[in-house]
């Protein structure tokens, strides 16, 4: 998902059996398959690419030297500058080659007639609540196989290609159906729950590991006239963040790949249930903060920082998001989600965390290769510790940590994969089928449950719905997980 601009425990055996959204996305205006649909049709094609450049070993994508490029970044939570700065090194390389940057937070808005007309840009940053849908977008072939770019030598070992210094699953998630791969996550994203530490202290607790212990926690903030929990009430689809890896932890990763292949009655398992009848407990108790439901990530994450709630689901852009209003000595860090008892299928630490901001290469390009050059540069070493110290978030590049100073929330990140070990949940949903995603199962289904107009079995059935839809639609490209 990236870092948007409107932007992953255990008890006691009986409470398995006790615990057994604004319009829609308003902001996206236009039917993500009849803005394909029209991208199909554009002008423009092969006869406009720029000519291939001479292929060396200081040039392996035989880049044209003095080619335009034009670039366009989601300008969002992690702001403009490490690009920028990853495109001066661009232009420090190809001096003749005139650079175009910009950035915008209403990706498709801007960029939607340009598609329409064949003339896309080289490289975008496809992210936001404009995020174009990506799996349309892969369907309708609108996308450049970046396998030249992962196939590549490195900027930094010519003996290792671009591909062996990414992180686990970053290749994969770029793939939808069979080897091609059609997206670059460049940032690594940790989500979960988070929250203050010295918050937590303050109360005298720790961080709970079991859903009895997040209730406890919240009945005693809720005595001190704090909310146990936020959220981007606005854009309810924040809440997987946590209730993803969450239904994993209580019934295996399974159920989230029956989710995102769209099975018949994957919402019905016994652990969406329970996570869903969990969660629908803050609401009852009354451990939501008042107002939730009207506010904006900003707003949610500035009252978070105030004090006002304990936990907020999000991903590790907010350290970077929220900057202005974290106080000094606010020591944020991020948690796993909580399980419920002993029979659950996967330990305590279980957590989402892959790839984000998704850089893409548009098949209608005029200089692809150029795109593709420009994402070699910022998975270097040095691109990528400028990125982290910038805007505190991991990268894609396996490494590029070495002697920078983490910030709280770093730390919390490198601690929380630590401790999930190889319990680490990837579900595909958010770029799958994002409309699904963000209007139906996080605005309409899970954004009414939390504002308590949904009963679990009410949201449940709500979103098998939209799901078994979306199955049925012969007009949406479909994708499973690789057996």
């Amino acid at each position: 998902m990236g870092s948007t601009s409107a932007r992953n425990g255990h008890d006691g055996v009986g409470r398995r059996d006790l615990i057994k959204r604004s319009a829609a996305l308003g902001l996206i205006s236009v039917p993500a398959m009849s803005f394909l649909s029209a991208c199909a049709s554009g002008g423009g094609g092969a006869e406009d690419k720029v000519d291939k450049g001479k292929k060396s070993e200081e040039n392996p994508l035989a880049v044209n030297e003095s080619a335009p490029l034009d670039f366009v970044l989601f300008d969002g939570g992690f702001g403009t500058q490490y690009a920028e700065d990853a495109v001066k090194t661009y232009e420090k390389k190809f001096p003749e080659a005139e650079v175009k940057f910009s950035s915008t937070q209403k990706i498709q808005s801007v960029l939607q007639p340009r598609f329409n007309s064949g003339n896309p840009p080289d490289l975008i940053d496809n992210s936001g609540a404009e995020q174009m849908d990506m799996g349309v977008l892969v369907g309708k072939k609108q996308l450049t196989d970046l396998t030249p770019l992962l196939d590549a030598p490195s900027v930094d070992d010519p003996e290792k290609k671009v591909r062996d210094t990414l992180r686990p699953g970053i290749v994969e998630m770029g793939q939808f159906d069979g080897d091609p791969v059609w997206i670059m996550y460049y940032a690594y994203t940790v989500y979960g729950i988070w929250y203050s530490q010295t918050a937590l202290e303050k109360l005298d607790s720790e961080y709970p590991k079991t859903w009895d212990d997040m209730l406890a926690v919240c009945a005693k903030a809720k005595k001190k006239g704090i909310a146990g929990w936020t959220y981007p009430g606005k854009y309810p689809y924040y809440m997987p963040f946590s209730m993803y890896p969450m239904m994993a932890k209580i019934g295996g990763r399974e159920v989230l790949d029956a989710i995102d292949n769209l099975e018949p009655n994957a919402w019905k398992h016994p652990a969406v249930k329970a996570v869903f009848e969990a969660y629908y407990e803050l609401f009852k108790k009354g451990y939501i903060l008042k107002g939730t439901t009207g506010m904006t990530h900003i707003q949610a994450q500035t009252a978070w920082n105030k004090g006002d709630a304990l936990f907020i689901p999000n991903g590790s852009w907010v350290e970077n998001e929220s900057s202005k209003t974290t106080p000094e000595d606010f020591r944020m860090s991020v948690g796993a989600p909580q399980g419920m008892d002993s029979a659950d299928k996967m330990p305590f630490g279980t957590i989402w965390a892959s790839g984000s901001e998704p850089f893409i290469v548009p098949a209608k390009a005029k200089n692809p290769a150029g795109g593709m050059e420009q994402l070699r540069l910022m998975l270097s070493e040095s691109a990528s510790r400028n990125t982290t110290e910038l805007v505190k978030s991991l990268t894609a590049f396996d490494g590029g940590t070495d002697g920078i100073e983490l910030t709280s929330g770093l730390k919390g990140c490198e601690a929380a994969l630590k401790l999930a070990g190889e319990n680490v949940v990837n579900p595909r949903m958010q770029d799958w089928y994002v409309k699904l995603q963000k209007e139906q199962i996080g605005v309409a289904g899970l954004g009414e449950l939390m504002a308590g107009r949904l009963t679990p079995a009410e949201a449940i059935k709500k979103i098998q719905g939209f799901a078994d839809k979306t199955a049925k639609d012969s007009s949406v490209k479909h994708y499973k997980h690789k057996k």
